[in-house]
């Protein structure tokens, strides 16, 4: 089966530098097949035996702890999960460079419908959706430094999402797709 690794935090802001090749290789280490890593910034994809993503999860942050002492939180999602995603992305979600798009993946620890009420946002400058396994964020670039985008990573629950933009994540999937279809 084929699915994507996202850890969090990871060559961020000059911290938690890792290699992707040393990245690469431990997981091939670690059994996973075809691996391969896109941009610098944590996202490895692959296939595995196990079809379970809360174990691949712990393996791969166990290797991470062991390996580099990192404690970073890593989100799995599979083909399947990465497609109803894509697929499912509202229709205003366009590609305009006047807006900022923003793909919060979390964590099974949090993750739930509920995790709106949770949390205030600011309807006059951001648009947020929850949709399984994600929240989905976007703001006119103009506006984000005002958005509560921007002091959500402050708050304990981000610890367990990990962001990427609507550009890595629809690349992302076009390359779980290539490696599903081989």
């Amino acid at each position: 089966m084929t699915f994507v690794a996202l850890l969090r935090g990871v060559n961020v802001g000059g911290n938690n530098m890792i290699s992707m090749a040393a990245l690469k290789a431990d997981f091939e280490k670690a059994g996973f097949k075809e691996v391969s890593s896109y941009i610098n910034s944590g996202n490895l994809l692959f296939k595995a035996r196990e079809t379970d993503p809360r174990k691949l999860e712990r393996t791969i942050e166990a290797m991470l702890s062991k390996k580099y002492q990192l404690a970073s939180k890593v989100v799995v999602r599979s083909l399947p999960e990465m497609a109803k995603l894509v697929q499912g992305l509202p229709r205003t979600w366009n590609g305009d460079k006047d807006w900022r798009y923003n793909v919060m993946f979390l964590r099974h620890t949090i993750d739930s419908k509920d995790i709106l009420a949770g949390l205030v946002f600011k309807p006059d400058v951001e648009q947020v959706v929850y949709r399984p396994g994600t929240l989905l964020w976007c703001a006119k670039v103009t506006d984000v430094t005002r958005s509560t985008m921007i002091k959500l990573s402050s708050k304990k629950i981000f610890q367990d999402m990990t962001v990427r933009n609507l550009n890595t994540t629809k690349k992302l999937y076009e390359l779980m797709k290539k490696m599903g279809e081989e």
